[in-house]
């Protein structure tokens, strides 16, 4: 009797065990069939941009679209290079963003050891301030600050391009939250040493911190060579128009005032490689730094 309740267990064990492996495995096949099904839908707007791009003008108008261009037109390449001055655009975007992002470092470094170290009265209540700068749109502060560049006498000009945005409560704020993660004895041995404030921010606390300051560095040119509604109100002429503006316009009509779309395509497709190679070699630094900065304070 005891031996026949014993086998009965066992057996209902392994059904369990089988049950319990079979609903592994399902929940395991619609997981990935998930995220397949996502990573097609992301994946499907870039690879039709490319698509479009190689197609010639008369397959591109046709009433059905092909997935695979009946002739491959790599000349769409050099046409879009040619007849948008890329090669101007190009250069206008690393100028605006190799200069406002050290700015931007400058003044993000300086401001978080400040918030994360330094002691001064009101500290508490500026920086509460700066974080409910945060709550507002950023599209509020365009009206103002293009009143204030006109004034000024600023358009169509690179300080106009690099100023107004060189201060970003979130990467100061980033940057702090890493900074309170050093300890504090280590400034207080610092300072019973002798060393300046800025010579213990330079040798110690910027190499701790140095994947958010990379992050930080990324983030801060993918942004400036995103940019697309600031630069169109304030500098739309040939001399300092950015790559996002350049794509549109006249640039892709042709004599009968019709866009050239598959140039317009291969446009867009050099454009976005620059961002793509960020992201797929530097990803894992944008994820550290942020990880890293964790949530004290």
């Amino acid at each position: 009797m005891a031996d026949n309740i014993k086998v009965m267990k066992e057996k209902d064990i392994s059904k369990v065990t089988r049950r319990a492996k079979t609903g592994g495995v399902v929940a395991k096949v619609l997981t990935y069939a998930f995220l397949v099904f996502m990573a097609i839908v992301v994946l499907f707007p870039f690879y039709w941009m490319i698509n479009s791009s190689l197609k010639s003008i008369e397959e591109y108008r046709m009433s059905t679209p092909t997935f695979w261009p009946q002739h491959v037109m790599w000349s769409n390449y050099s046409e879009a290079f040619r007849v948008a001055n890329l090669g101007r655009l190009f250069l206008n975007t690393v100028i605006v963003g190799v200069v406002s992002t050290i700015l931007s470092l400058i003044i993000t470094v300086l401001s978080a050891f400040a918030f994360a170290r330094l002691q001064f009265k009101g500290k508490n209540i500026l920086f509460a301030g700066l974080l409910a700068t945060m709550m507002i749109p950023g599209e509020l502060f365009t009206i103002t600050n293009y009143g204030t560049v006109n004034d000024l006498g600023w358009m169509n000009t690179y300080t106009v391009l690099i100023v107004p945005f060189l201060v970003s409560v979130f990467y100061i704020y980033l940057l702090r939250q890493n900074f309170l993660q050093i300890p504090n004895e280590l400034y207080l041995a610092a300072k019973v040493d002798g060393t300046s404030d800025i010579k213990y921010l330079w040798k110690v606390m910027i190499p701790l911190s140095l994947p958010t300051i990379i992050s930080i560095t990324i983030l801060k040119m993918m942004g400036a060579w995103n940019s697309y509604i600031w630069p169109r109100l304030v500098a739309n002429d040939d001399l300092h128009k950015l790559i996002t503006n350049g794509l549109r316009g006249t640039a892709f009509l042709d004599e009968a005032g019709e866009t050239n779309y598959p140039a317009q395509m291969a446009a867009v497709a050099l454009v976005s490689l620059p961002l793509f190679l960020v992201f797929v070699f530097l990803r894992k630094y944008i994820i550290r730094g942020v990880s890293r900065s964790g949530i004290k304070g």
